[in-house]
């Protein structure tokens, strides 16, 4: 069932897996703040019932990130271009990135998990997107690059804080600093892709996945995952503490005796 479609996005849900598509392949789902809106309305549109959400690209690239034309001096029609933003004050700057960086948010939410399922180019604004998601399976041919630093600006749409948890502090400085590819065994080595597989196999490897992540229960998944995200802000002792009181909900839950 297609919940919308429309500035680049497809939202399509079927009982338990949502699915999110870029539908710009001519333009490889180079990204456009219309289209960061939509990515915002398709989280906040998710039936109760979602319990994996699939985000892909349409094409031969999964997003070769932000739109060019968003450094022209006209931008995009009815959007205040970069410059002007430049030229704004510091509070309307800020907002303003802040509602772009929504469209990046929700998709850790802790009652779903998120795939990004990554081919061809994965470049800025779209290698931030694959990682906004929980997990990534990553074609053979992708190539994911952080070219912000390269043009002069910052990773600016969340994906500093994952990419530097997966990779580490020196690995994502080099990645960021440099803008180089990093490419789908690198991906897989170092923890930037959960899996690799050749390109006409990127689909059903998704669905397998998201297949194994539905066969648990619902509410023990969400507790895991909350354990798991906020284990690196706690010390050793306040995780076994988190991990106490999340045991003893899933305990009375399933002995009827939960609030």
């Amino acid at each position: 069932m297609d919940l919308f479609d429309k500035d680049g996005v497809r939202l399509t849900v079927d009982d338990t897996i949502a699915t999110v598509t870029l539908t710009n392949p001519a333009k490889r789902n180079a990204q456009s703040p219309a289209l960061w809106r939509a990515l915002t309305e398709a989280g906040r549109s998710l039936p109760g019932t979602v319990r994996v959400v699939v985000l892909r690209g349409e094409g031969k690239s999964f997003s070769a990130g932000l739109d060019r034309q968003a450094f022209t001096p006209e931008g995009f029609e009815g959007e205040p271009s970069f410059l002007d933003l430049a030229r704004g004050s510091d509070e309307q700057l800020d907002a303003t990135i802040a509602e772009y960086q929504e469209a990046f948010t929700w998709w850790r939410r802790n009652d779903i998990v998120t795939i990004a399922a990554v081919q061809g180019h994965a470049i800025g604004a779209g290698f931030q997107l694959a990682l906004a998601c929980d997990l990534r399976v990553v074609a053979d041919d992708v190539q994911f690059a952080m070219r912000e630093t390269s043009l002069g600006l910052v990773p600016d749409l969340g994906g500093t804080q994952p990419l530097t948890a997966l990779v580490g502090y020196a690995r994502a400085l080099e990645i960021c600093a440099t803008g180089r590819f990093v490419h789908a065994e690198e991906a897989e080595r170092i923890g930037l892709a959960n899996l690799a597989v050749p390109g006409a196999e990127l689909d059903s490897a998704v669905r397998d996945l998201a297949a194994a992540l539905l066969a648990a229960p619902r509410e023990a998944v969400i507790e895991t995952k909350a354990l798991l995200r906020g284990a690196a802000g706690r010390g050793y002792d306040e995780q076994r503490t988190a991990e106490r009181a999340a045991q003893a909900r899933r305990l009375r839950d399933l002995a009827g005796l939960a609030d």
